[in-house]
């Protein structure tokens, strides 16, 4: 199963208030494994940048003022992320912008049956706990020494991490069960996560064709293997 694993940062908390995406970073997971593929943008708001918002990601108005604006590269966009669930982290603000980014591009908008929010996630099966990006990172002894400031891209593959360890982790795969790799995993969500994911994710992991010759090349370099001996 296809998924796209992505963050932005904005000049503000509103797109109602005209607020704008100036920074995208998406990566796809192909059964929960990270594929290598991305996609990264920063985009010229075509307006001034909050100082609270530029505390938060550090982007500046000098900085994005040589950038496209969004509708320069939607098609690009659009191609990246082709009909896959959107995961992110409190989803539905990055939704929101992003439909009105889109919106004024004249695009349809995503429907919020693509959106996987991991802050419901989090907060279904840790409740109580903290919940931030940071502390979930904590939680799962994932490595954050190299966010300084938030970042699009470096908070989706953060949280793409993140994401696994929420739906499965590293168990995903251990299992000899038949399995469904369609299906995406059994989480309680609350009433904002539209069409959650109803079925657990396991997946059988298949050794490569490389893995198979080298292993092939250790056996033929046994003396003697026991399955060879008369009983």
């Amino acid at each position: 199963m296809r998924e796209i694993v992505f963050d932005t940062e904005t000049t503000g908390l509103s797109p109602a208030n005209g607020d704008r995406i100036v920074e995208f970073g998406g990566l796809e997971l192909i059964d929960r494994i990270e594929t290598g593929r991305t996609f990264h943008a920063y985009f010229n708001p075509e307006r001034m940048m909050d100082p609270a918002a530029q505390a938060v990601h550090g982007l500046s108005d000098a900085f994005l003022a040589d950038k496209p604006f969004f509708n320069e590269r939607v098609e690009e966009l659009l191609d990246f992320l082709e009909d896959s669930p959107l995961v992110a982290h409190n989803a539905m603000f990055d939704y929101g912008f992003l439909n009105h980014e889109l919106s004024a591009c004249g695009r349809l908008k995503l429907p919020v049956s693509r959106i996987v929010d991991t802050l419901a996630i989090a907060r279904a099966r840790h409740p109580g706990a903290k919940h931030s990006l940071d502390a979930l990172c904590t939680r799962f002894g994932i490595d954050r020494s190299h966010r300084v400031k938030h970042g699009a891209l470096l908070d989706a593959q953060l949280l793409a991490q993140i994401y696994v360890e929420l739906t499965g982790g590293r168990q995903i795969g251990l299992s000899l069960d038949p399995i469904d790799i369609t299906a995406p995993p059994t989480i309680s969500l609350p009433p904002m996560q539209v069409d959650a994911p109803t079925s657990r994710v396991r997946r059988t992991p298949m050794p490569s064709q490389a893995e198979l010759a080298r292993h092939a090349l250790l056996v033929a370099e046994l003396e003697s293997p026991i399955w060879h001996r008369s009983p």
